[in-house]
């Protein structure tokens, strides 16, 4: 049985050394703002934003000629950075025509997705999420409960991850970080339109998204609307069994959902060669479902108060966002500001009926309110000192309050239960980082940056816990080449990271199981947990082909100490007269992981002498971990499989408009002791996707793509104690096709 997961990175910061040697070469790009910082010599230019991912094409009905600077290749950004990192440009984000972001990230080296095939899921680097993989924004973490399955692809100029932390990206990043980078301000005048609908399981899901770059005097903006409407049915079957008993329950489920993305960016350029910057998010998502499940058998026979259920839930969620930055000089260096508020809401009602022989004898309602509130404040400076060294320090300041009401009512237990939250975080880091190319052949990149994060939560007792954490983090990267101009490098990172409670996990309301048992416990947070600590090394061997192909090969391990995971216990519980069965987050010890990720993409015919123009791309991944505190076999960490594998090629066939393309994506199975008597069983997960591109004219372009082409069904088994519960759920083939205009 197997498994699947996935995570994130972080945001590249092209190298003040190169910009300087580019301003020398292009006096009329003076006026380009340098980035915050970089690595060694012959980094990315300088520009007032970051570039696009490829150079720009000029405008053809331009009536005058505008200076832009193009950024180098994902590829040459890769080499000449000194913390290990992989850049995805638009390019390869708009390939397959993705639905979901988590649909084009599992394709990338150490990447795994959570959930079905074909339906997103949690995003985890290495095998490890749930606050293993720093999730980035735009350089800033995600808050306000927004899910990376609500960012359309569309609206996303480029991919960073990050497999070692930095001082500037932050430190709560033990798998990595993937940084994901919203449309940039104005490089080339776009003026795209995309039309397309979805086709799964007999459901038409259409879709529309427009993007708009421009610029009117000393103003280059950017805007990204996208809109999409879906429904999704599913069905599953979970068989219960201890001993001397059996129970199977047939579900099904719809899930119908509208959702409105939209952002910006608003730029002016200053007098003094800086720059203001706006960028508004907007998300509205609406959606609801129905779901119904029968007890299909039992041995004996089930409880006559259940036979069946029928259930039906209506919810929303609503993010706005403005940030800003203001870019200046300051004496010989750069000053970068940085801030932005945030809100958001999240409804959600429920109500699940329970019938006995057509009759209903117990009704189970829930109805949940969160509001978020945040305020972030980042002051960064820059300075360039002679040709080979680079410094910056900088603060952030994060502020949250969270507001949560629930109210639970389960009619026949004589429940009625009142649940609200109020809950606050306030983050303070510092740090400071300095790069420098010591000789031709090596560059060094050390850190130091302190964290300290504040909890304060109030309950349903009306209590007042806190949680107070900070952690010290020093970091360390070099890179060394043979020679000078080599295409062969080694790398090598001395880390230490760290890994957070969350605000749900210190503070979490109270969720409550109506047919309360080992595999279906009631669940809340643990106020008393400690955050993880990491020491870690990373090393790695680059080889770079002249047409920009490359194999690489990166080894690492990590010792983690305060392990925190979620343990079903039988405790006495104050909002019910009998014990109950509770998972609650724990700190359980140290564990270690380790492993290896093997990466190589090239044209076939820059390797093979007449061979034909493929492109091709293939990653291996392997992963090992082991938590002291539970005897083995299978004490991993949570959800982490023993691997992922990807295989693709892309072919634009001669003398036609068509490209073709494909990828098959492989993570096996596993099992997870979480303790002495739990246990999670995942089954193997494969995905086959490809898709057709036609470019009709350089204006107009039809792309059809299959994702999940294998269909395969969903195996979970949970045991814990003498119960087990098995769940089997199918999956579909997901078409899409889309019109891509350029206006």
């Amino acid at each position: 049985m197997s498994a699947a997961s996935i995570a994130p990175t972080a945001r590249p910061r092209p190298s003040p050394l190169s910009a300087l040697s580019t301003l020398r070469l292009a006096g009329g790009v003076a006026a380009a703002l340098m980035a915050p910082h970089g690595v060694s010599a012959q980094t990315a230019p300088l520009a007032p934003a970051p570039a696009a991912s490829t150079p720009a094409k000029p405008d053809s009905n331009a009536q005058r000629v505008e200076v832009t600077g193009a950024r180098e290749s994902e590829s040459e950004q890769r080499r000449q950075s000194t913390a290990a990192k992989i850049i995805v440009g638009r390019d390869e984000i708009e390939r397959f025509g993705d639905a979901s972001l988590g649909d084009m990230l599992q394709r990338l080296p150490g990447v795994t997705i959570g959930g079905k095939p074909g339906r997103g899921g949690a995003i985890r680097m290495r095998g490890l999420g749930s606050g293993y993989t720093q999730i980035l924004l735009d350089g800033e973490r995600v808050q306000g409960g927004l899910s990376l399955d609500s960012i359309d692809p569309e609206m996303v100029e480029r991919i960073e991850i990050q497999r070692a932390p930095t001082a500037e990206t932050g430190a709560r990043a033990i798998a990595g970080t993937i940084n994901i980078i919203t449309r940039e301000g104005f490089r080339k005048r776009l003026n795209d339109l995309k039309l397309g609908f979805g086709l799964e399981n007999g459901i038409v899901s259409p879709g529309v998204s427009w993007t708009r770059d421009d610029k009117w005097g000393d103003l280059s903006y950017n805007v990204s609307i996208n809109a999409v409407a879906f429904r999704r049915d599913d069905e599953s079957v979970v068989t219960t069994t201890s001993p001397g008993f059996e129970k199977v329950e047939q579900g099904q489920s719809s899930d119908r959902r509208q959702r409105l993305n939209a952002n910006g960016r608003l730029q002016w350029a200053l007098d003094d060669g800086g720059s203001l910057m706006l960028m508004p998010l907007l998300v509205l998502s609406q959606g609801g479902g129905r779901g119904s499940s029968v007890f299909a058998g039992s041995s004996p026979p089930p409880d006559p108060r259940y036979q069946r259920s029928e259930s039906d839930s209506d919810g929303g969620f609503t993010l706005a966002r403005l940030n800003a930055q203001w870019r200046h000089r300051l004496g010989e260096g750069r000053m970068e500001w940085r801030g932005g508020v945030g809100a958001s809401q999240s409804k959600f009602d429920s109500a699940r009926d329970f019938f006995a022989n057509d009759a209903r004898v117990s009704t189970l309602e829930e109805h949940t309110d969160a509001r978020e509130r945040t305020l972030h404040l980042n002051g960064k400076y820059a300075l360039t000192v002679g040709e080979a060294n680079s410094f910056v320090a900088g603060s952030e300041v994060d502020l949250a309050r969270r507001a949560e009401d629930s109210h639970t009512v389960q009619t026949d237990a004589g429940l009625d239960l009142v649940d609200n939250l109020r809950a606050s975080t306030q983050r303070l880091a510092l740090y400071a980082q300095d790069e420098w190319a010591l000789t031709p052949q090596w560059a060094a990149h050390a850190g130091l940056r302190w964290e300290g994060i504040t909890t304060e939560g109030e309950g349903r007792d009306a209590q007042t816990d806190r949680n107070r954490s900070s952690v010290w983090t020093p970091l360390l990267h070099a890179v060394w080449k043979p020679e000078p101009k080599s295409r062969d490098q080694v790398r090598v990172s001395l880390t230490r990271s760290y890994r957070s409670p969350t605000l749900q996990s210190l503070m979490g309301r109270l969720n409550i199981s109506a047919q309360n048992s080992e595999t279906s416990p009631d669940r809340t947070g643990n106020p008393d947990l400690r955050p993880e600590l990491a020491t870690g090394i990373d090393l790695a061997y680059e080889h770079y082909l002249p047409h920009g192909g490359l194999f690489s090969a990166n080894v690492f391990h990590r010792r983690i100490r305060d392990q925190m995971r979620t343990l079903t216990t039988l405790e006495d519980v104050p909002w019910f007269p009998d014990r109950r069965w509770v998972a609650r987050p724990q700190n359980v010890g140290n564990a270690t992981t380790q492993g290896i990720e093997l990466e190589a993409k090239f044209r076939l015919s820059d390797l093979v002498n007449e061979a034909p123009p493929v492109d091709l791309r293939a990653n291996v991944s392997l992963f090992r971990s082991k938590v002291d505190s539970v005897p083995g076999p299978d004490n991993r960490l949570d959800s982490q499989p023993g691997g992922t594998a990807n295989f693709g090629a892309d072919y634009r066939w001669p003398g036609t408009p068509v490209t073709t393309g494909g990828n098959i994506n492989y993570t096996p199975g596993y099992t997870t002791r979480l303790s002495d008597a739990q246990w999670l069983v995942q089954s193997a997960k494969r995905v086959l996707d490809a898709y057709v591109l036609w470019t009709i004219n350089p204006a107009t372009r039809v792309r059809v793509t299959a994702s999940n082409l294998l269909q395969q069904d969903t195996d979970t088994v949970s045991l814990v104690g003498t119960e087990q519960a098995e769940t089997l759920s199918p999956s579909f083939v997901n078409w899409r096709v889309q019109l891509e205009l350029k206006l």
